[in-house]
């Protein structure tokens, strides 16, 4: 008896476009469309019954769903979530306001900070004390916690965080806190920062509190609401939720904890990538997602994506550090800028062309699109430019209107700054391209990484029209652009493990190591962590990963360090302190002799395995196509409108070799290949840019 084939979806909803991607047995079939923005639902199940349909199979044949999503993301940079208050140790009301006492940009006189998401008069104190080794200093006083809930009522609050001074080392006081809030308040959704980020460091750990307090109740109920259309539908399978992290969860672990969503949808992208990067043998890849809000870079080296457990989010200056409200999550580290299909050109005060980060959106959307923008947009510079067709944009789905574009571009831009309607188009396109190039180099700075030799894995919508452009500006000399690289995303998060990561604050100077403290300690979070994943993969043979942030005494900062997966002895005082010296010798190319050595965070990662490949290789053979067609297109180096060749990519065979300049079409985006590049098909079907040697 013959099985059936596996059948599962990726859902990717983005600020502009919603992708999908289905996967019946070794059959990928993929679809876009425009995210409705007041209900992300409808719009899913929109694509969704188109893409079932062209599948031939039926809604209950679907085995799993697997979602990411930027709507926390929106909800947090937009200020939409919930009217929030904050019950905090007396004498602390105002961490979360102070910060760190710093200015991020230190000339400037009128500097702009980002507001708490929780008002003063809905910071709430209470009395209790317990100091940092988790010893109560002053009980917690009952009195005072009914007088806050008392005020939290009145103001009608729709969620409430608790983040209490030392309660990642004895969390009794918030759980105490919590419990009167809940028979209080029924209904309110309730979060503990010894729950959602049990560390050291006040100001994250209620930041992080409060922002997935802020959450909850969206969150909530936009999940429950996906479910419940999905299974009107007729879809009865689970549905797991893409975390920041890289890994997948349950919706009831993501409806706890919906700050782990932040970046959901960009962290399927950065495992799409790293997928790649394996297949190929990459070791160093610099991944380029733009889609039609925003564009992000992610650093992967052997095949890993660069990680973090600090993220900021809703930034008052985009490059600037410190400028946004730091969220103590495992995520994927990526920078993000406001620069997509739907950013917005305009010319700034000092006569300048700016782009972004503000977008157009699906509504109303580019002016090309004809749902009443007004705004000229990078996606009409495109199209401007005779990058993209605008009879087969997005399938034919959407037809453009190239003469709009052209005619908000002139008046917005061109006619402001005496620029012919063409070069007023490129500028918006360079800019935007600028802007990306440096975003990458400063990331990579900041990384210590090279981008010269890197490859450039492009993907997005918007990804393959601009990623030669970005790539000489960075000096990059190999592009891919993958198969399905329009809906990248979604693909990525079909390749996620089931995984889930605990974080413990646990003081253990390694003079005094208690290997059995650290056994329990561990222990405990492997148990927290298996529960978690075992909800999304019962039978799954489980991997785990270990490690510890560590520093030396007296350092303000601590650095990530691998441990053993056993149970620990005396003798691995000595192990650990090896690996913590070969760690910082990594960094700073020599360990200091003589400080004592202290462990401030205990970490452990749970997963199951990841699905599958992306593609299965096929024979190449050296050919050279026919055009398809020829149309039009501007060359920045000349200043002039070349007539370049146009390839249809589905009918490109591995193997085929076409000269730059020219454009690959298909369904959902197109490929430029500059005049510096030349382009050939590899032996997975992705197309492969190498830079001319001389150049």
């Amino acid at each position: 008896m013959v099985s059936s084939p596996s059948i599962r979806l990726g859902v990717d909803i983005g600020g502009t476009f919603t992708d999908v991607a289905l996967e019946v047995g070794d059959k990928r079939y993929t679809a876009k469309g425009l995210t409705t923005a007041r209900a992300p639902e409808e719009g899913v199940l929109s694509i969704l019954r188109t893409i079932i349909a062209e599948a031939s199979i039926q809604p209950g044949d679907v085995e799993l769903i697997i979602h990411g999503t930027t709507l926390a993301t929106n909800a947090l940079i937009e200020r939409k979530g919930a009217k929030t208050g904050l019950l905090t140790t007396e004498g602390f009301r105002d961490v979360i306001e102070i910060r760190h006492e710093n200015r991020f940009e230190q000339y400037d006189i009128n500097i702009d900070l980002p507001p708490p998401l929780v008002p003063r008069r809905l910071r709430l104190p209470i009395r209790e004390r317990t100091d940092a080794q988790g010893s109560v200093l002053v009980p917690l006083d009952a009195d005072s916690v009914s007088r806050a809930i008392d005020t939290l009522i009145e103001q009608k609050v729709e969620a409430v965080a608790v983040g209490l001074l030392h309660s990642f080392t004895n969390p009794d006081h918030e759980r105490q806190v919590g419990e009167a809030i809940a028979k209080r308040m029924r209904g309110v959704a309730v979060t503990l920062s010894s729950d959602v980020s049990p560390e050291m460091r006040e100001y994250e750990r209620f930041t992080t509190a409060c922002a997935n307090a802020y959450l909850q109740p969206l969150m909530g109920s936009y999940i429950t609401r996906l479910e419940s259309e999905l299974n009107r539908a007729g879809f009865r399978c689970p549905m797991l939720l893409m975390t920041s992290g890289g890994g997948i969860t349950t919706t009831d672990t993501a409806t706890r904890f919906p700050v782990r969503l932040v970046e959901s949808g960009p962290a399927g992208g950065a495992i799409f990538a790293a997928c790649i990067a394996r297949q190929h043998g990459l070791d160093q890849v610099v991944s380029f997602d733009m889609g039609g809000t925003t564009a992000k870079i992610c650093f992967i080296d052997d095949a890993r994506p660069q990680t973090a457990r600090m993220f900021e989010v809703a930034r008052i200056y985009r490059f600037i550090k410190g400028s946004g409200l730091p969220l103590r999550i495992p995520v994927i580290e990526m920078v993000e800028i406001g620069a997509g299909g739907g950013s917005i050109a305009s010319v700034d005060a000092l006569g300048r062309i700016a782009v972004g980060p503000h977008s157009a959106g699906s509504e109303p959307g580019p002016v090309c699109y004809r749902r009443g923008g007004n705004e000229p947009t990078v996606t009409d510079a495109d199209i401007a430019l005779g990058r993209i067709d605008p009879t087969t944009f997005s399938g034919g789905r959407i037809t453009l209107d190239k003469s709009g574009a052209e005619n908000a571009i002139k008046s917005r831009v061109g006619e402001k700054l005496n620029l012919a309607g063409e070069h007023a188009a490129l500028g918006i396109s360079e800019v935007v391209d600028e802007n990306m190039a440096s975003a990458a180099r400063v990331h990579g700075i900041e990384s210590g990484k090279d981008l010269r030799q890197r490859t450039l894995i492009a993907f997005g919508g918007a990804a393959p029209l601009h990623a030669a452009r970005v790539a000489e500006k960075i000096g990059v000399s190999r592009v891919l652009i993958p198969a399905n690289a329009s809906v990248g995303s979604a693909v990525g998060l079909l390749r996620a493990p089931v995984a889930y990561e605990i974080v413990r604050g646990r003081l253990m100077r390694l003079s005094i190591f208690d290997p059995a403290a650290a056994n329990r300690l561990l222990a405990e979070m492997r148990a927290e962590a298996e529960a978690i994943v075992r909800q999304g993969a019962p039978v799954a043979e489980l991997t785990e990963q270990r490690s510890a942030f560590m520093r030396y005494r007296g350092q303000g900062h601590e650095i990530a360090v691998q441990l053993p997966v056993r149970d620990f002895t005396a003798a691995d005082k000595a192990v650990i302190k090896d690996l913590f010296e070969e760690a910082y010798r990594r960094l700073y190319s020599r360990p200091i002799p003589g400080v004592e050595i202290e462990i401030l965070s205990w970490v452990i990662a749970v997963s199951a395995p990841a699905d599958g490949e992306l593609a299965v290789a096929s024979e190449t053979k050296a050919s050279t196509p026919t055009p398809k067609s020829r149309r039009p297109v501007f060359d920045p180096a000349s200043g002039e409108f070349l007539d370049v060749p146009i390839y249809w990519r589905p009918e490109l065979a591995p193997g085929a070799r076409i000269a730059g300049p020219a454009i690959i079409a298909e369904n959902d985006t197109s490929t430029v290949v500059s005049p510096v590049f030349d382009a050939q098909i590899d032996k997975f079907g992705y197309i492969e840019l190498i830079r001319h040697s001389a150049d």
